[in-house]
């Protein structure tokens, strides 16, 4: 005996505190976040501001999972990703659906406090995205929560640059742009997220 009473808890290593906290300080960022640019989107008629709320609500409810899987073994790290994957692409196709609607309704947000809103959520992702750099490297558990990251901080430019194209041109369509890209990252994330966590879930069953 050394120490372990199975495989499994052997290929486990112990948490990392330092990862522990950031996730904690992540949900809690993000859950503040998604009320902020909630209540804004609804205020600014603007569907890339809900967009990027919806986000900041499903990253937090990542950081979460990541939270309650931390130390539980590789196999169940994977399905979580897997299922985190999955949830990602399904937010893109939410906001192309989205898009469409608020195309056909013809609203032209305001500008200003898109602009504004951005700003903030930008300061707030890229303080996340830096507290998880240095974890980005780890299985697919880690790496769907640093693509959730990197990807509010790269949303929160593009928002950013709807703000001053809605207000240049006094048209919705740089909104709609905007949202449209969101979608594109959810989706090409969420690929990349389920590939990963796919070939751990093989791998792990080629061991067995």
């Amino acid at each position: 005996m050394s120490g372990c009473g199975c495989a499994s808890a052997c290929d486990t290593p112990p948490p990392d505190p330092r990862y522990r906290r950031a996730l904690w300080i992540a949900l809690v960022l993000n859950a503040a976040m998604f009320g902020v640019e909630l209540a804004s989107s609804f205020v600014a008629h603007s569907v890339s501001l809900l967009a990027d709320a919806i986000d900041f609500l499903g990253d937090a409810g990542n950081y979460g999972v990541a939270l309650f899987v931390l130390g539980l073994a590789p196999v169940w790290r994977s399905r979580t990703a897997l299922w985190k994957g999955w949830l990602m692409a399904g937010y893109g196709v939410f906001v192309l659906g989205k898009s469409a609607w608020q195309w056909n309704a013809g609203i032209v947000p305001e500008p200003l406090i898109m602009g504004w809103v951005s700003v903030l959520a930008l300061a707030v992702n890229v303080g996340v995205a830096a507290l998880l750099y240095v974890h980005r490297g780890g299985d697919a558990q880690a790496r769907s929560v640093w693509l959730c990251s990197r990807n509010d901080a790269l949303g929160n430019l593009a928002v950013l640059a709807a703000a001053g194209g809605v207000w240049a041109t006094a048209q919705g369509w740089p909104d709609i742009a905007v949202a449209l890209l969101l979608a594109g990252l959810a989706l090409s994330s969420g690929i990349s997220v389920i590939g990963h966590a796919r070939a751990e879930l093989r791998a792990a069953q080629a061991r067995n």
